[in-house]
């Protein structure tokens, strides 16, 4: 791909041809990132480590983490942001190979609709992500998880563990079902600026 097709693709993906689109971006690539690039890091960067249980030996604790975190929600978040980000990405990329000006996006019925249909994508994966958060981290972290080492052929089948700085991984996991939440209000909110513009109701820029 030619230097003018990559300078048409990030110019695309960071100044969409919508404002809310544009705040959108904003808020995606700055504010939800560092939340979770920073913030997320330290609140669950260490966790592994911390996370005892009784009997306190390396392979319980191992054994009742992996239980505990099928999947670290480092992972799972920047998974979700990563997917999410496909369908735009593959429409400013259509829109820089076909040499399509982001002013001519909202003025041809076929890029619009190309456009809202990558929206729609959007809008379904955070449905999706959000789902899936919920069913495995829940909406509350609690202090005590009591784990089934039975396949470790303990004594005891069920033991208790303690989760680190539980109340703060609440916090964050709040913070996070409402970025989502956030997220699919503004994809709606651009569908609807779409629609108001091409039906005459806004100016288009």
């Amino acid at each position: 791909m030619s230097p003018n097709y990559m300078r048409s693709f990030s110019e695309g993906c960071l100044r969409p041809p919508t404002v809310i689109g544009q705040f959108h971006t904003l808020f995606f690539g700055s504010i939800r990132m560092f939340f979770l690039g920073v913030l997320g890091f330290a609140v669950y960067g260490n966790e592994a480590l911390h996370f005892s249980c009784d009997p306190d030996k390396r392979e319980v604790n191992l054994f009742c983490y992996n239980q505990f975190r099928p999947i670290t929600p480092q992972v799972f978040w920047a998974l979700q942001l990563v997917i999410v980000l496909v369908p735009g990405a593959f429409f400013h990329l259509y829109a820089a190979c076909k040499s399509i000006k982001q002013e001519d996006i909202l003025q041809k019925s076929f890029y619009t609709g190309f456009y809202i249909f990558s929206v729609f994508l959007r809008i379904i994966l955070e449905v999706v992500a959000f789902w899936l958060q919920i069913q495995l981290f829940g909406f509350k972290v609690n202090a005590i998880y009591m784990c089934d080492v039975g396949a470790l052929e303990k004594k005891f089948n069920i033991t208790r563990c303690m989760v680190p700085e539980h109340f703060e991984k609440t916090i964050f996991l709040i913070a996070m079902y409402t970025f989502t939440v956030i997220t699919v209000i503004l994809c709606v909110a651009e569908i609807f600026e779409i629609s108001c513009r091409r039906l005459g109701l806004i100016k288009t820029q």
